[in-house]
């Protein structure tokens, strides 16, 4: 009877080393081996050198759990997107629709952003300037309700039941327990992978270096992109796509929208995150790198190629009291407009859009 009598005592007692031990043994990650080492990014010297977060350096395994993060479904809340359905290595991980299409269909505001070269995007991103690090920038898509419309707190829980991520986890950050992993880490996994999206191989690089020359039409072009010949046309491309990043990484108000007052834009751009009059329909100028290979272009889409973006340039854009007064009627010849495509061609850099080192592990 004595030991009937305990039998209660030690089943609760056994319930509760069993509790501790899922929370502290069976989540623990010590015996697995962490020894980061530096992801070598070869960033190219006429680029300089990006500013860097010392609290997120890029390591080898970080890259690696970012790279696996991107190319899955999980981050959606019905798995059936990810960061790379919207941004597709062959288009220089941008898409061809005039606004992003989410999960079950929902169309979004606005275009995907081209990644390339985000490691020296420093002024903003996004179309609006909303984030201002690629960190802040990864965790937006994940739980906007036109995108991947996921919740972050499922999304961790999810992954922290998946051995694979418990490894990649604890190999890129170190932690040490499963319940560490957490949203915050994904977004510096995402981040570090991004900056490791380099284009800087196009046959415009290539010449610079004096490994390639410009033919007749393609130099042509380029005296009329930055206004390097006095009996050239100025195309005024440069000041807002400005050499060697093809971006100023600054915010225009390049004529797409007629406005009689400063409140009259459809979308407010820069200025909804600001709060300024004189932001309002403001966007980010993106990298003309691999332009060609994005259609349909501006933040809406609105121009189906790059002949309608030409049209809008050469007919000097619409009025607003905050437009950029480099846009005005440039009145481009047919010779002129075969020439700045030509040499917008030379921008296309065909080892980035088939580099195995951005694929999916």
């Amino acid at each position: 009877m004595k030991y009937i009598f305990f039998l209660p005592f030690l089943l609760m007692l056994f319930s509760s080393c069993e509790e501790e031990m899922t929370e502290e043994t069976l989540g623990d990650l010590t015996d697995i081996s962490y020894s980061p080492q530096n992801y070598n990014i070869d960033f190219p010297q006429n680029f300089g050198q990006p500013t860097l977060p010392e609290d997120n350096p890029i390591t080898v395994d970080g890259v690696k759990l970012g790279k696996t993060l991107f190319f899955d479904p999980i981050l959606s809340k019905d798995s059936t997107m990810s960061c790379a359905s919207c941004h597709i290595q062959s288009r220089g991980f941008n898409e061809n629709k005039a606004k992003s299409i989410g999960i079950k269909g929902f169309e979004s505001d606005r275009s995907s952003m081209s990644l390339i070269n985000l490691a020296y995007k420093n002024k903003g991103l996004f179309w609006d300037g909303r984030t201002k690090t690629l960190e802040e920038q990864a965790l937006i898509p994940v739980e906007h309700p036109k995108e991947l419309a996921a919740a972050w707190p499922e999304v961790e829980e999810k992954l922290k039941k998946l051995p694979r991520y418990t490894l990649l986890f604890r190999k890129a950050f170190g932690i040490k327990k499963t319940s560490e992993i957490s949203r915050n880490l994904a977004a510096k996994a995402i981040a570090q992978f991004e900056r490791t999206l380099i284009s800087s191989n196009s046959k415009f690089d290539l010449v610079l270096a004096g490994k390639e020359r410009f033919s007749d039409l393609e130099l042509y072009g380029y005296k009329m992109y930055l206004d390097e010949d006095p009996d050239v046309k100025d195309a005024e491309c440069g000041h807002c796509h400005s050499i060697p990043l093809m971006t100023s990484n600054e915010f225009f108000n390049n004529g797409l929208d007629a406005a009689p007052n400063l409140t009259e834009f459809s979308d407010l751009g820069l200025g909804k995150i600001t709060g300024r009059l004189i932001d309002n329909g403001k966007f980010n100028a993106p990298t003309l790198r691999n332009i060609l290979l994005s259609a349909p272009y501006m933040h809406d889409g609105r121009f189906k190629d790059i002949d309608e973006v030409l049209d809008h340039y050469s007919a000097g854009g619409n009025w607003a009291p905050n437009k950029d007064p480099l846009i005005y009627p440039l009145s481009f010849t047919s010779l002129e407009r075969r020439a700045l495509k030509a040499f917008l061609s030379t921008l296309t850099d065909s080892t980035f859009i088939s580099n195995p080192e951005f694929q999916p592990n």
